[in-house]
């Protein structure tokens, strides 16, 4: 009996032992299934934050390259990325470690994003001075061609002036005196002298070409130039003789014969188209003041 008890009991303790043997080896599998699972999650989420900072060191280089941040904080940035990097490399990851560096990520994200508003913003800023840059450019243009345009016609002008100048100095002008004016009315088709302005039909303006032995026969052209109160030029018959820009009211075609001569003539108007005040007669030759006369009409 003993023998038989004694066998009975190491065939308890075997299969205790065995039963603890398949406990351990059944908790061992289930914790290394459990393990292997936790690693290869860890595994996918390093290789996401990996993807996740590479990209982000891209888009830090991109921003680099184009210059247009602050370059204090790219460099902050670029260092603080590769060394996130560096460490996920060599880490041993654990699933504390991984949400302290995914903290970690999208912070550095955030800063990224602000970096792109700040990149965008100078790339507006940038755009906007461009705009302005072509714009100025070609008001700057603009003004340089219209400064050419000037300095050209203020060329012309000076040689008119100075052909002008020559012209005067071998030119010999008449010499005028007693340079008068009178006004007229007709009645039954004669003229008779008057000064009220509402009745004037004609004015008359006469001038003595004093002798010129060196002027005997030549044919002469002077310019009458009737000016009102306000300095507007009378017109002959509605009408006005324009010479160079100069506008007259008659053009008078005489021969001089070297002596004293005696020069008339008249422009005519409708009657009440005068107002009252002070007049002016110029007489021109080759637009060249040769003498005037005021006179006043009531």
């Amino acid at each position: 009996m003993d023998g038989q008890d004694t066998k009975f009991n190491y065939k308890i303790i075997v299969a205790a032992m065995v039963a603890v043997i398949m406990g351990i080896l059944i908790a061992f599998y289930y914790s290394y299934a459990q393990s292997r699972s936790e690693i290869t999650f860890l595994e996918q989420e390093k290789e996401l934050l990996v993807k996740d900072l590479t990209l982000m060191k891209t888009n830090v280089d991109r921003l680099s390259a184009l210059n247009e941040v602050n370059e204090i904080e790219l460099e902050s940035s670029k260092y603080r990325v590769q060394e996130l990097i560096d460490s996920v490399g060599r880490l041993n990851f654990t699933v504390e470690k991984l949400r302290e560096y995914k903290t970690e990520l999208r912070r550095l994200e955030a800063k990224n994003d602000s970096l792109k508003l700040k990149n965008n913003f100078l790339r507006y800023n940038n755009m906007l001075l461009t705009d302005k840059y072509k714009k100025a450019k070609k008001e700057v243009e603009q003004l340089r061609g219209k400064s050419l345009t000037l300095a050209e016609a203020e060329a012309l002008q000076r040689q008119k002036i100075n052909e002008l100048n020559k012209e005067l100095k071998l030119k010999n002008y008449l010499s005028l005196q007693n340079t008068e004016v009178s006004g007229f009315r007709l009645r039954s088709g004669k003229p008779i002298i008057t000064n009220k302005a509402s009745i004037i039909e004609k004015l008359r303006g006469c001038v003595t070409v004093v002798a010129d032995i060196n002027e005997m026969n030549t044919q002469k052209v002077i310019y009458y130039q009737f000016l009102g109160p306000n300095m507007q030029v009378v017109e002959d018959n509605a009408n006005t003789i324009s010479v160079n820009g100069n506008v007259y009211s008659k053009r008078l075609e005489f021969l001089f014969t070297g002596e004293d001569t005696q020069v008339c003539n008249f422009i005519t108007l409708p009657q009440g188209s005068l107002e009252e005040g002070t007049y002016r007669l110029n007489i021109f030759e080759n637009e060249r003041l040769l003498s005037y006369s005021e006179f006043e009409l009531k």
